[in-house]
């Protein structure tokens, strides 16, 4: 797991990447900020990725800007988990058998 890679969410809607690279670049060098956004409407989801260059930086940001209010909202700051891999199978529900005739 990379430390240096930060999952920020509940950011508020008018957060953009310059504005989330501003916030956390006091605490350290930072390498990549990415805001995640709707592919369809362009719209933030509400989360984002934000990496430094060391360890040291990320922990220090963890700690000052967790449940850091922002525009009403209180921002989450985790290091940020790998992607678990995603199957093709749809999951849940009640399995049909379509082949089967019923009369």
């Amino acid at each position: 797991m990379d430390k240096k890679k930060l999952y920020v969410g509940n950011l508020p809607w008018s957060v953009n990447e310059q504005s989330l690279k501003d916030m956390f670049s006091p605490f350290g060098e930072i390498t990549e900020v990415v805001i995640i956004s709707d592919r369809y409407t362009g719209r933030s989801k509400g989360f984002g990725f934000v990496t430094f260059a060391n360890e040291a930086d990320a922990e220090k940001a963890i700690a000052e800007l967790s449940n850091k209010e922002i525009d009403g909202r209180k921002i989450i700051v985790n290091i940020a988990k790998p992607r678990e891999e995603r199957s093709n199978q749809r999951g849940g529900g009640y399995k049909r058998d379509f082949n089967r005739r019923g009369y």
